[in-house]
């Protein structure tokens, strides 16, 4: 006999607490090489502004966020040392905002952890069960594989 379907419910729980588990690993790692400040919402911020900086509003806009939740945001990244703001080179009435060293740094280290995190997995589960999660998560989930709005979903 067949075993029967688990609730519905529990598919985006275990998706949900996956995700948990990897962002909390990250996080663990981060803080033992050097980066114990940085939380989940400022890692989607530091990638919404990106090597070349961004002002408020579009991190705001690419985040689904307020320029002032925005705003909040970059003034705790900033008091971290991870971006900095500068004058827009094109235009002097509008601040840039850029990562530091540090704040490129934790992205590098956040990249080398996820490798790692994902070896994990393959180790745990084997690689062609890795590949078909990564593979059957690509063919349901749509439009933009990675959203940086998470912040301002779980707000909405």
């Amino acid at each position: 006999m067949a075993e029967p379907s688990p609730p519905g419910f529990e598919l985006p729980l275990l998706l949900f607490a996956g995700f948990r588990a990897i962002i909390d690993d990250l996080h663990a790692e981060l803080a033992r090489r050097g980066h114990p400040d940085v939380r989940p919402s400022y890692g989607f911020a530091m990638q919404a502004i990106g090597v070349r900086g961004a002002t408020a509003t579009e991190i705001g806009r690419r985040l689904g966020v307020s320029k002032q939740a925005a705003g909040k945001t970059v003034d705790r990244l900033e008091a971290l040392g991870y971006v900095e703001r500068i004058d827009d080179e094109h235009d002097g009435r509008r601040k840039l905002i850029r990562l530091t060293a540090r704040g490129l740094d934790s992205l590098t280290q956040s990249a080398e952890i996820f490798d790692d995190l994902r070896a994990g997995w393959v180790r745990t589960l084997g690689p062609a069960k890795v590949a078909e999660l990564e593979s059957s998560l690509r063919a349901v989930v749509p439009g933009p594989i990675f959203p940086l709005d998470v912040p301002g979903w779980f707000n909405s």
